[in-house]
């Protein structure tokens, strides 16, 4: 049986812009799949699609391609995945070898093609024998597999060129050894487990094999139902119930954000180089993510599927909280109790404030374990002029109290030469910090927080929305914690910025001259 022409690597330079499907398919032997011999076509189409998902997909599912209007079309993230699914084919040397999180925009199509498309071509040659799937629950990972199911049940050709995949397993009774809602077991061996993630997982096998292929889709609710405490319970299941399922399977977690600092959230700032969660490190889980709106090689943009999404529709909503988080999975938080989006304010056309005085203002950890907070780093400034305050930076890091925090302290005052002042909060570790920060080339003032964190954040709320407060750029980390709060799973950027703020702008605010600025130093 001859093979399609391959002289570059599998999809090598495609993307939403250069791949047309039916130029694709152009390359393989129309001879072989129009021949009379109804055998003959069949081993064609199984000798293609064998190393082939988009082959599989555009011969056996092309119903799941087509649009309202009948078209099939492909984004970025589709060749990617079918790009990522071919390393299914080499069998697993070394423990968490494959695992992979994908995060994408909503309605790209995931579940389809990580739940039905690639399983189902994994599923009929071989390349995996045993799936097990999670959802956020019970009913929407049975979902799928029922989706799973309909087409071994209905497919026509599918079932004509893969029977064994398409029949139930029998026990010598006769009875199906496995064919429910959350379980199928085919004749060909293969077998499809889908549960809901908090379900009991633990010890899931069949005989003595357990799975080989973990899929973790959209494990995460919708933000109304979500919360930073059931967050950390559900990255407790994954790590401690999911994974440890079987050490060399494949893992797949696909998902869109629902919340900041979800799961899901975290492994976008892993994939955008924003910061890594030591989970994601300590797993060796690589996060792939794909953003709405792609930049060429020339500066230009395109969308990232422009078949569904024209590049013009996009740049429409591309200001809304919608587009954000679930265009591209960079959310501000929806559930805190006090800032919204529309209380951030950036400077207009005649460019950020003239600095009457700036300080760094420093929310630190006591230690650097994983189960400490952040130390929180803000550069805060004060203009007479205007009469009010720029955040000009704010960014946390996870450091041993130490010469690495000293070090990033004087690289910020480098940077800012006009910092006249580093205020540190010293509710714990005063001592500690007087050894780390003496000597430092401007004064350095500790301040001990009396007032409860809640009321202290509601005064500099209203210092943002009186417009005393803008940001001199998207200060993406602290808008979404600011957003969340006190939900958040941190709230370090929160404090440190809003201890400088109030420190310029005092309860009763009066107005403040240059001559008089250093009062408040």
């Amino acid at each position: 049986m001859a093979t399609a022409t391959r002289t570059r690597g599998y999809l090598e330079g495609m993307d939403a812009e250069t791949f047309d499907l039916t130029t694709y398919l152009a390359q393989f032997d129309s001879v072989l799949l129009t021949h009379e011999d109804d055998e003959v076509r069949a081993e064609a189409r199984r000798t293609y699609s064998r190393l082939d998902p988009v082959f599989f997909a555009a011969t056996y599912l092309r119903h799941h391609l087509r649009d309202s209007e009948g078209q099939i079309t492909f984004g970025d993230a589709h060749l990617d995945w079918c790009r990522a699914a071919r390393a299914w084919i080499r069998p697993v040397t070394a423990p968490a070898q494959q695992r992979d999180a994908y995060i994408a925009p909503r309605s790209m199509g995931k579940s389809t093609w990580w739940f039905m498309i690639l399983p189902l071509w994994a599923a009929a040659h071989g390349h995996v024998k045993f799936a097990a799937a999670f959802a956020s629950s019970a009913s929407q990972a049975e979902t799928h597999l029922a989706s799973f199911k309909a087409e071994i049940d209905r497919n026509r050709l599918l079932r004509r060129d893969f029977p064994s995949l398409c029949t139930p397993a029998k026990r010598p009774s006769g009875a199906n050894v496995a064919d429910t809602q959350a379980m199928y077991i085919a004749e060909s061996g293969f077998a499809f487990a889908a549960r809901g993630v908090d379900s009991s997982n633990l010890g899931m096998k069949i005989g003595e094999r357990r799975p080989d292929l973990l899929l973790a889709d959209d494990v995460e609710p919708d933000e109304s139902s979500y919360s930073a405490d059931l967050a950390r319970k559900r990255l407790t299941t994954l790590l401690d119930a999911i994974l440890p399922l079987n050490i060399y399977a494949r893992v797949v977690i696909s998902g869109t954000v629902t919340m900041t600092g979800s799961v899901i959230h975290q492994l976008v700032k892993h994939a955008r180089g924003v910061e890594t969660a030591d989970w994601i490190r300590d797993e060796g889980i690589r996060a792939h993510y794909t953003p709405p709106i792609v930049k060429r090689a020339d500066g230009t943009e395109r969308s990232v599927w422009p078949a569904k999404w024209p590049i013009e529709y996009l740049r429409s909503i591309e200001g809304t909280r919608s587009y954000a988080k679930n265009m591209a999975n960079d959310p501000l938080g929806a559930d805190g109790d006090l800032w919204t989006p529309d209380d951030f304010r950036y400077p207009g056309d005649e460019g950020v404030d003239p600095v009457t005085h700036m300080m760094l203002s420093i929310d630190p950890a006591v230690t650097a374990k994983r189960s400490s907070d952040f130390t929180g780093l803000g550069v805060v400034s004060w203009s007479a002029r205007h009469q009010r305050c720029t955040v000009h930076v704010a960014t946390a890091v996870k450091v041993q109290p130490g010469p690495l925090l000293r070090d990033k302290v004087l690289a910020l005052l480098d940077e800012f030469p006009q910092i006249g002042l580093i205020l540190v909060e010293v509710n714990q570790g005063q001592d500690t910090w007087q050894a780390i920060f003496h000597g430092m080339p401007v004064k350095v003032k500790t301040v001990s927080q009396t007032e409860p964190k809640f009321t202290r954040a509601e005064g500099v709320l209203n210092h943002y929305q009186r417009g005393r407060v803008i940001h001199a750029r998207r200060l993406r980390e602290l808008e979404e914690q600011m957003c969340a709060f006190p939900k958040a799973p941190h709230d370090d950027l929160v404090d440190c910025v809003g201890s400088a703020i109030r420190r310029f702008i005092p309860n009763k605010p009066r107005k403040v001259t240059q001559a008089s600025a250093g009062s408040y130093l």
